[in-house]
């Protein structure tokens, strides 16, 4: 049963910027995660992967282009010990494909309630986290969300991207 996740790939050069800052604060999962915005967290799946990447392409045909504008940092903690780049704009729009996209073959009950955002550092200690959230404060960057993608969980090689879905109008 493959475990599969669905996300907004953060384009480069800020991808790699962000992956290579995650991997330099400790965060041992940074070669194995792309950087994204989680629409699907992980989730077995018991259908055929075509069951769910036909539920994908027409989910993307429902929902158009938009903006994404990242900016500063936010935290989980004390809930989780998650340090983030927000997102400062294209909020809605992640909540809306996010939703859209947890239906069908992917319905799936949330641990916690959707908050869009781009992972940075994870389960480290209090003053790694710390770092992060103030050495990222300052991040910033914009583009336009055009796709969004399907990935696999392979245990040696982490995250890896199965397939793009296009969405309206791109």
């Amino acid at each position: 049963m493959p475990t599969i996740g669905v996300a907004v790939a953060i384009p480069e050069p800020w991808a790699t910027e962000l992956q290579d800052y995650r991997a330099s604060v400790g965060d041992s999962t940074a070669a194995m995660i792309p950087t994204h915005i989680t629409l699907v967290p992980p989730t077995e799946v018991e259908d055929d992967l075509s069951v769910v990447e036909k539920h994908l392409v027409e989910t993307a045909t429902q929902v158009g282009r938009f903006d994404v504008h990242l900016r500063g940092t936010g935290t989980f903690r004390p809930v989780s010990p998650v340090v983030f780049v927000s997102l400062v704009e294209g909020i809605s729009q992640c909540e809306q494909l996010a939703e859209a996209v947890r239906s069908g073959p992917l319905e799936v009950d949330l641990d916690f309630p959707y908050h869009p955002h781009v992972t940075v550092a994870h389960h480290l200690s209090d003053d790694r986290l710390d770092l992060a959230f103030a050495e990222l404060s300052g991040f910033e960057c914009q583009f336009t969300v055009a796709d969004f993608h399907l990935y696999v969980h392979d245990d040696e090689l982490g995250w890896q991207p199965s397939r793009d879905f296009s969405l309206a109008g791109s």
